[in-house]
């Protein structure tokens, strides 16, 4: 049986295996949410070699990174090989109100989940409201003796 060679679709389909790689590499799908006093980010990095997970924090800057690196066997004829390898890298911008030198992480079945704890000074407190004679003795200075 006789095959045709055209290299100009090997070489689309080439292309377009590397921008695709490129693609899903760059990504890290995430979940946010708030639970109670603290938020909870998930992120998927499936593959991702544990040790090289870092999460880093300047100012008000949240960069986590991570790498999955390629395999290596020798003498392997590949037939398909579309899972993407390299360095992860996403960053986001945290408002502030949030206790980041208190950021817990975990990495367990190739999700990366982050909690970051709300300040104390950003949880909500009840102000108590001043009335009657109790507003009165405050209010009213007192009297400066004449020694």
């Amino acid at each position: 049986m006789a095959t045709r060679f055209d290299p100009f679709r090997e070489m689309d389909r080439v292309l377009a295996q590397v921008l695709a790689s490129d693609r899903a590499s760059a990504t890290m799908p995430m979940d946010l949410y708030r639970d109670g006093d603290h938020y909870v980010l998930h992120v998927d990095l499936p593959g991702a070699d544990p040790g090289t997970i870092d999460v880093n924090v300047d100012d008000r800057t949240l960069t986590i990174r991570a790498q999955r690196t390629p395999r290596t066997e020798s003498d392997v004829q590949w037939l398909a090989k579309e899972r993407p390898v390299g360095t992860y890298a996403r960053q986001l911008t945290v408002g502030r109100g949030l206790a980041l030198d208190r950021i817990n992480a975990t990495y367990d079945d190739g999700v990366l989940t982050l909690t970051i704890p709300v300040a104390e000074e950003a949880k909500p407190r009840r102000i108590e409201v001043q009335h009657g004679a109790a507003q009165a003795s405050i209010a009213a200075p007192e009297p400066a003796s004449a020694d």
